[in-house]
């Protein structure tokens, strides 16, 4: 399948003993983060950078042993509050260029993460609710 982004990163899920055997891919782009799902019927999910909040990494002893990890990312998105990167290769450098290309983002939209983050606790007029 042809791309109309250049990807940053791209990786497959991994399943048993870290193959990438799977139909569940994810690519970062410099703008967005796409999971595409399916064999025949494919479902894509997606979000912009610059709206990510929060990462994790869990790094359960079946993924270390093949240096495999999954990364939680929490987005201030409606569809997509939480999204789970699951079983890939080398987790921590991917980490790693999603901070790189969110800081970037950011720096274009001159948004800081706290911007984000408290927008429904007030009523607009100074008062908290």
């Amino acid at each position: 399948m042809k791309n109309d982004f250049d990807y940053v990163w791209s990786d497959k899920k991994r399943t048993i003993f870290g193959l990438p055997i799977s139909f569940t891919r994810y690519f970062l782009t410099e703008k967005k983060f796409i999971i595409r799902t399916g064999f025949l019927n494919l479902h894509e999910s997606e979000f912009d950078l610059y709206r990510v909040i929060d990462k994790s990494l869990d790094l359960p002893l079946g993924q270390r042993m093949f240096g495999c990890g999954t990364v939680t990312i929490t987005v201030k998105d409606s569809d997509t509050p939480q999204c789970p990167v699951k079983s890939i290769k080398d987790p921590r450098k991917f980490i790693e260029l999603l901070e790189k290309q969110v800081d970037i983002q950011r720096d274009k939209y001159n948004i800081r993460g706290r911007d984000m983050i408290g927008g429904e606790d007030c009523d607009c007029d100074g008062d908290e609710i």
